[in-house]
């Protein structure tokens, strides 16, 4: 979790655990669960400074999970957050399939906790979009919040370094999305053409000198399938490195899809409280723009 503005250790892990009491907060601390960079810190009024990168283990005996493609940021009795690399399917796309998704990564981690305990997943990112993503621990919870997803999430934004330069800088984009599952494309219609209806809500944070590129922040209010994708697409600004809507590498700054989830807050299904999680914007996503 990293810190935005100056704050004070304990009033930061009260907003950022789900409105844990401070006695458990205290708890945490000494139990030496709760690292500042690479330091544990112990005193709830350490002075935290922007940019700090603040941290709390699980407590569930030696078990950690080292992958260089799935990292934990959030980890409590119900929920794991993860921040997934580039080039990391959520969920194997068939059935028995052996290759490594993060679903298989978490799922060996919670075995080696307990041999009986299960992962689910809430919600996907395609292979190349990195971020941040939710399982749940149990069956119940898992389709809990799938039900009441758009009702629990209280902010989802993404960023996207995409081609050209959008007009105007920012508005919204609302178009009809429908998949063809057959040939895994959505298409977009401006029009109600009987597709489910997609907002993109979007803000140019800055453009390259040459306007070739922008890097882009997006919030949403629908989550259908590669709904950026294809509503960066429509604008005539494709999503870089973006092989399916776009021009895929050919002349591409970067060797993948450009597009990250940065932001995720959403009411916690047992604490009914709101929990915030950010996710740093790849650097190479910068260096392009400067």
């Amino acid at each position: 979790m990293r810190v935005a503005e100056p704050t004070q250790l304990m009033d930061f892990l009260i907003a950022k655990m789900g409105g844990m009491a401070r006695s458990s907060v205290k708890q945490l601390l000494g139990q030496r669960r709760v690292k500042v960079g690479n330091a544990v810190q112990t005193r709830h009024d350490f002075a935290l400074k922007v940019g700090d990168v603040v941290t709390v283990s699980s407590g569930r005996g030696n078990s950690q999970l080292t992958h260089p493609k799935l990292k934990i940021v959030y980890e409590d009795d119900d929920l794991i957050v993860v921040n997934k690399q580039p080039g990391l399917l959520t969920v194997a796309a068939t059935p028995g399939s052996s290759e490594t998704t993060a679903y298989s990564i978490l799922r060996a981690y919670v075995k080696k906790q307990n041999a009986r305990a299960g992962i689910y997943v809430v919600h996907r990112l395609d292979r190349e979009t990195s971020g941040l993503l939710v399982f749940a621990r149990s069956e119940e919870l898992q389709h809990y919040m799938r039900e009441y997803w758009r009702e629990l999430v209280q902010e989802r934004t993404y960023i996207a370094l995409a081609e050209g330069t959008l007009n105007p800088r920012e508005g919204k984009i609302t178009t009809w999305l429908t998949e063809d599952k057959r040939n895994a494309v959505v298409y977009s219609s401006p029009v109600d053409d009987g597709g489910d209806i997609a907002i993109t809500n979007y803000k140019t944070l800055r453009t390259s000198p040459d306007g070739a590129y922008s890097l882009v922040e997006l919030h949403l209010e629908t989550g259908r399938t590669n709904q950026i994708r294809v509503h960066l697409a429509s604008k005539g600004c494709p999503v870089v490195g973006d092989r399916k809507y776009g021009h895929g590498n050919e002349n591409s700054p970067i060797d993948r899809l450009c597009l990250h989830a940065k932001v995720l807050a959403f009411i916690h299904p047992v604490t009914e409280k709101t929990v915030r999680f950010e996710s740093p914007v790849p650097k190479e996503f910068n260096r392009v723009i400067v």
